[in-house]
């Protein structure tokens, strides 16, 4: 395979010299061990006014292992303040996949990086007209005992990152490379009450080491399976008798990972590293609107409007290898951080119909797969000057180049010839398509006085075909007393348009459920002209500090623009004679730079020590707009999401915890997502207020040997999903009742 790089850009002498320096913005951490924490001292200051900023939280390990979650690690990254759970859109479809969404600015705004790589996994999935994927997300790469910690980074910090951080970064960091020979095996065993509900198991091996003086390494493996609902759990508990309603798929993971450590000469590693990870579904019975899947085996048997032939088998299959290779190194001007990563993600799945009622339904035996490679080269440097003002500059270069080839995604029932004619549709569809992106990147953390920091930053992006986006940022500090900060920040953030939206020959074909105006039919092409979505993001927020004690309060504001949407400009017509034996007029729209919104809230956290082993940590975030230029919503988020957890260390041998969420009232969409149609007013049902509380209880038997147990959700909080789609109003997921976990972790 041929990568070119062609950009027209004009570098002035001091560009071109930006080019050659080993680096840029300080990213978020790679996995570490005792050595490594010890070598970098100007990038840890960095990093330190970094985690500073308002809109950031930091899950640790041992968080985790009070709280162990069943399968994806969004379980447990949801409980910090302006993070929840939602759908891939507003729209309800696929709304049991519900994904990590920062202040309400949606998954596809949320960047996911393991060890400080991004995950572009999910960019491998077909994205459909309302802009909903059939993705769990980027979350379940790494199993949650390979965990040295999570960094979840809100508002304007995370402007930094580039693309698909218009919402916030989630960096999940993996445990490193011990001193000495360590191994582990770790398992987990979830048993639901209710029999109509999925379990869950796991195991992970784990062993790290010394080979030698130079060299260190780290392998584990890890499976985990979590079994799908049964197909008629909403059939049965739904007053509507949600019939098209499935329950929540099942996944089966493999993971497999060898990290191997160089050490050449003091103050200099090198990482090897590699990464196997297979997820599979568990096939439940979902399809995209709810109507029924076509089976093309002798057994047609349906089970709640599905072809039985299907349920609780693999429909579709995500695989990601991973290969990457980092420097870090000391030198006597500060450090620097370089790094090679060449992801590729296989996304394999039955044959799906490609218009309207049935879009997103089984009607094949045959696999398609849709194969994503991309390749990134990041280089970055910290420099620490204390000539008059301290300082730390961070600077540095991006490469980034993104293949996507998907054939399935690129059949339909158009006649390209009629196509061709109204709108220029290529007269030749090609199923592939590819993005190439040069960033450069400089930052400056100044202490401007003993009490006073600021850290002006700007980015620049070249997109290929798009031209140059800026994204400045500019973050502060000030202490107004030893225990009293004020912090505040602005930036511009942005997130480019996926290869599916840009490809001319991607055509989405519907026949009415979404089209503009309940047109019979429609068509919904690709756009080679579209512009990066814009976010410019704003936060103040005070926080105090005494002792153990810790209490702030964070405002925030996103003005969204430029959002991606379907069009509503008619391009023409063309009449097609396939439509279920008819013929039907098909109009045809393009995907448009058309949607502005607002998305504003606060968010709070109130840490209390009530003892010398007792802490109640509390966070909560309240939205107080998340609203497009209609008026609708951008994403089905509570009003309120609150956290409070108990912690209890009894002893050396016993801790407990006592968790609690409270969910306010979510309230869906009032008008159709693409018709803009008024919905009735079952359609625009909302969820009320609810709350989940869990209890846990560890227990270390030996030094080697550690027990974990408890209950998630207490009492029994069941919601159960209503439709497929914007029928459903809110209900569009389901919430998992009782449900008692035991984990055990064996070390030697």
């Amino acid at each position: 395979m041929q990568i070119k790089f062609k950009f027209k850009f004009g570098l002035n002498p001091i560009s071109m010299a930006m080019l050659m320096l080993p680096a840029i913005t300080p990213s978020l951490s790679h996995a570490t061990d005792e050595p490594i924490q010890t070598l970098p001292e100007v990038k840890v200051t960095a990093e330190k006014l970094l985690k500073q900023a308002p809109g950031v939280s930091v899950i640790s390990r041992e968080d985790i292992e009070k709280l162990p979650v069943a399968n994806d690690l969004s379980e447990i990254i949801r409980t910090q303040p302006g993070v929840n759970l939602t759908g891939n859109s507003a729209s309800g479809y696929r709304g049991n996949n519900r994904q990590i969404d920062l202040r309400g600015m949606g998954p596809e705004n949320t960047l996911i990086l393991i060890d400080g790589k991004p995950v572009e996994s999910r960019q491998s999935v077909k994205y459909g007209r309302s802009g909903d994927r059939d993705t769990r997300g980027d979350s379940n790469w790494v199993p949650a005992e390979e965990v040295e910690r999570i960094e979840v980074i809100r508002g304007p910090a995370a402007a930094r990152y580039g693309s698909g951080a218009a919402g916030g970064v989630v960096n999940i960091v993996t445990k490193g490379i011990s001193n000495e020979t360590h191994g582990s095996i770790s398992t987990y065993y979830g048993l639901p009450q209710h029999n109509d509900e999925g379990g869950s198991k796991r195991v992970n091996v784990n062993l790290s080491g010394p080979i030698n003086e130079q060299w260190g390494y780290r392998i584990y493996g890890s499976y985990n399976k979590t079994d799908s609902d049964s197909p008629d759990i909403n059939t049965n508990n739904t007053a509507t008798g949600a019939t098209t309603a499935a329950g929540r798929e099942g996944v089966k993971n493999e993971d497999l990972n060898a990290l191997f450590r160089w050490k050449p000469v003091a103050n200099q590693t090198v990482d090897f590293n590699f990464a196997h990870s297979r997820q599979g579904n568990i096939y439940a019975g979902d399809t995209q609107t709810g109507a029924s899947a076509t089976s093309t085996t002798a057994s047609t048997s349906k089970t709640n409007g599905v072809a039985s032939t299907y349920l609780g088998s693999e429909t579709n299959r995500m695989v990601r290898d991973t290969l990457s290779l980092t420097h870090l190194g000391e030198w006597g001007f500060g450090t620097t951080n370089t790094w090679f990563q060449y992801e590729r993600t296989k996304n394999s799945r039955l044959d799906q119909g490609s218009t309207g009622a049935v879009d997103g339904n089984i009607n094949s035996n045959n696999w398609s797969a849709a194969t994503l490679n991309s390749y990134t080269l990041h280089s970055e440097a910290n420099m620490a000057i204390d000539r008059g003002l301290a300082q730390v500059i961070t600077a540095g270069v991006e490469l980034k180049y993104e293949n996507l080839d998907d054939p399935g995604s690129y059949t339909s029932q158009a006649s390209g010839a009629s196509l061709v004619k109204v709108v220029g549709y290529p007269s030749t569809v090609q199923s592939t398509n590819s993005q190439r992106i040069l960033s450069l990147f400089l930052e400056d953390n100044i202490n401007l006085t003993s009490k006073w920091s600021v850290v002006p930053g700007v980015r620049l992006d070249k997109i290929s075909d798009y031209g140059n986006n800026w994204s400045p940022s500019l973050n502060t500090q000030y202490a107004l007393t030893p225990e009293i900060s004020l912090k505040g920040g602005i930036a511009r953030a942005f997130k480019s348009a996926n290869l599916y939206q840009t490809n001319p020959g991607y055509l989405y074909a519907s026949s009415g459920t979404g089209c503009l105006n309940a047109s019979s039919a429609c068509y919904i092409i690709g756009n080679s002209n579209l512009k990066p979505e814009i976010s410019i993001n704003k936060e103040i927020g005070i926080d105090w500090k005494k002792d153990d004690w810790h209490a702030g309060l964070t405002w925030f504001r996103n003005d969204y623009q430029n959002k991606i949407v379907t069009g509503t400009t008619v391009l023409g017509s063309i009449t097609s004679s396939t439509y279920y034996g008819g013929t039907a007029v098909y109009n045809i729209y393009q995907w448009e730079n058309a949607t502005n919104a607002v998305i504003e809230g606060l968010e709070g956290n109130l840490q209390i020590p009530l003892g010398a082993t007792l802490k109640w940590n509390n966070n909560v975030t309240y939205m107080r707009r998340n609203d497009d230029q209609y008026g609708q919503p951008l994403s089905v988020v509570p009003k309120y999401t609150t956290n409070s957890t108990l912690d209890w260390q009894a002893s050396d041998k016993y801790s407990y915890s006592l968790s609690a969420t409270f969910y306010g009232k979510q309230t869906p969409r009032t008008t159709a997502y693409n018709t803009g149609l008024a919905l009735s007013a079952e359609e625009s049902q909302p969820v009320n207020a609810y709350n989940i509380w869990g209890l846990g209880m560890g227990y270390r038997y030996s030094k080697a040997l550690r027990i974990q147990t408890g209950i998630n959700n207490l009492f029994d909080k069941r919601l159960y999903r209503e439709g497929s789609g914007q029928t459903a109003g809110a209900a569009t997921y389901n919430q998992a009742g009782r449900l008692y976990y035991l984990s055990l972790h064996y070390s030697i």
